[in-house]
């Protein structure tokens, strides 16, 4: 019979050590489910602000990388001007003095 006791007994034990640990739980589950979580996100705030003027920042220089860009490339000559003036007066002579010599002919 006293096997039987201590085998009742160590149960009984058992048992209660069990209840306890499930009084925990639920006492820890009510904790969890009432309290509220608050972020505070300042810091990410603070973080997406800079990355957001940075971004501005990189937008602006593009913009005016690009149009710099675009007056250059409106002010961009080809050949210079006395060269132009030089095949123009060129070509004007050639065909004044390829017309005279056909003029002269007939």
């Amino acid at each position: 019979m006293t096997k039987l006791e201590e085998l009742t007994e160590l149960l009984v034990n058992e048992i209660n050590e069990f209840n306890k640990g499930i009084e925990k739980l639920e006492q820890i589950s009510n904790k969890i489910n009432t309290t509220k979580i608050s972020m505070d996100i300042t810091e990410y705030k603070a973080i997406t602000e800079t990355h957001q003027q940075k971004m501005k920042d990189q937008i602006n220089t593009q913009e005016r990388f690009e149009s710099r860009i675009e007056r250059l490339l409106e002010n961009a000559k080809v050949y210079p001007n006395w060269a132009v003036i030089v095949f123009i007066i060129s070509l004007l002579f050639g065909i004044v003095s390829t017309s005279f010599v056909l003029l002269t002919k007939i």
